[in-house]
């Protein structure tokens, strides 16, 4: 048997049904995987093993008694700005109090409810607004593929604790692609559902919370649970029943875009291009109608946004007192101090470059049962850097192709596609139609079909 750290959701249940397994053997083995690992990626914040264990314990004996729930005993991580009940939330910054947590986010919630073996938060950059791993709170997060390497961001600790098999079940949160851009260049799936579809507290404009696992199977095991309402987000679906598992899908007939040139931003380099056009290639051998999908971001769009996410975050910075403020990034104290010079008019402006680019994301996308695209039109960067571009001014060229979901409302998923000849990962991007979430679970499902293989996960550092 693989050792217990690398199966899957789905093999532990099954493990755990048959007595093959326990909640307390695999809960050890993911402690061991992370001390072992840990040291070198650094992708954990609050990690309680003792608490795991405890609660591993409890979940062997639910399942002895026959009372088990849904996701009982299986581990997993949450990322550090999803509230759980008596930890501290920095947000990635060294520059907050730290004040522990009245209750569980929405999301912990659910999860707790479910029997999840929570075994720790994970890191993120200063305020959730980077691509990368570098915090001024947390230690360097790196990728497990290649330690030089980021793992992405915002949900930086998440991507590289699930390429490292620090359990199978782990949650993120995005707002412009950090989810899906960890998880592209992690090798993992990472689903941003449709705005409102798993209830999170605070809500914001295109922010959502979605899984970061190895495999869709266990994404949508997660979706099951953390789609459950809740009140305490307004701006949440009205609840509905989805066969989350249902993910059988016949792509014959299908139309699907493909998409390679965003409009703007980073040009996709060679390798991300060819394996984009190989999935696309494999959809349409297998009877899928692919055509292309035009670009349609432009630089009024990106641009508006960036004064308006400048503005938003220096709300924030600027009410600091300076000794905090000389405590943030300084990348992010220099890209979010702009906000404090633009106009009125400006930032309301930006503002509204969000529906501009809701609408063109949905015309474009209209002809089309899915869209296919890179998640990131390069694979990942140094370690040390704070996006590919590395500077303040260009803070956005990276995810033009992740961005407008967020915007759109519309479900979209990272998968993994392939290899960089240096051994890099490369994600493909599927982009459904709003609350098609169970639709682009089941493209991503065929993916995983018509790819064939196992991930050939890194050897992980000792």
């Amino acid at each position: 048997m693989p050792d217990p750290a690398d199966l899957s959701a789905v093999e532990l249940l099954d493990a755990y049904r048959s007595k093959a397994l326990s909640p307390v053997e695999v809960t050890d083995a993911v402690i061991a995987r992370i001390e072992a690992c840990e040291p070198k990626i650094k992708a954990l914040y609050a990690y309680q093993p003792e608490v795991a264990r405890a609660a591993a314990k409890a979940s062997e004996a639910r399942w002895m008694k026959g009372e088990a729930l849904p996701l009982d005993g299986v581990p997993g991580t949450i990322k550090e700005n999803i509230a759980t009940r008596g930890t501290p939330m920095p947000i990635g910054t060294a520059a907050r109090d730290l004040v522990p947590m009245p209750q569980d986010a929405p999301v912990a919630a659910r999860l707790r409810e479910a029997g999840f073996v929570l075994l720790a938060k994970t890191t993120m950059p200063d305020y959730g607004m980077l691509s990368s791993g570098l915090s001024s709170f947390h230690e360097l997060t790196r990728n497990p593929w290649d330690l030089t390497k980021n793992p992405g961001g915002s949900s930086a600790g998440a991507g590289a604790a699930g390429a490292a098999g620090y359990g199978p079940l782990h949650v993120g949160t995005d707002i412009g692609g950090s989810v899906r851009l960890p998880a592209g260049w992690c090798g993992l799936v990472g689903l941003k559902p449709s705005f409102g579809r798993v209830p999170i507290d605070p809500s914001y404009y295109g922010r959502v919370a979605g899984p970061m696992t190895r495999t869709v199977t266990d994404t949508a095991l997660m979706m099951r649970e953390i789609s459950k309402p809740d009140a305490r987000d307004g701006m949440s679906l009205p609840p509905h029943e989805i066969d989350w598992l249902a993910l059988d899908l016949d792509v014959k007939g299908l139309r699907i875009g493909l998409q390679l040139d965003p409009g703007i931003g980073i040009p996709v380099e060679p390798e991300t291009k060819a394996a984009i056009e190989a999935a696309a290639a494999a959809f349409a051998a297998a009877g899928a109608i692919v055509e292309e999908a035009p670009a349609f971001m432009t630089r009024q769009m990106l641009d508006g946004l960036d004064d308006f996410w400048r503005q938003r975050a220096w709300a924030d910075i600027g009410a600091l007192s300076t000794e905090k403020q000389g405590k943030v990034l300084s990348y992010i104290y220099a890209w979010a101090n702009v906000g404090e010079s633009l106009s009125g008019l400006r930032v309301y402006n930006g503002m509204s470059q969000m529906l501009a680019i809701k609408d063109a994301a949905l015309k474009q996308s209209a002809p089309f049962d899915f869209v296919l695209s890179p998640v990131s039109p390069v694979p990942t960067f140094p370690a040390d850097y704070a996006s590919p571009i590395d500077d303040p001014r260009e803070p956005f060229e990276h995810i033009v192709f992740t961005l407008p979901a967020n915007m759109s409302d519309q479900p979209s998923i990272s998968v993994h596609a392939g290899l960089t000849v240096g051994g890099l990962p490369i994600g493909l991007q599927i982009t459904g139609r709003r609350f098609d979430d169970l639709g682009v679970l089941r493209m991503a499902r065929a993916w995983e079909q018509l790819r064939g293989g196992e991930v050939p996960w890194p050897s992980l550092p000792q």
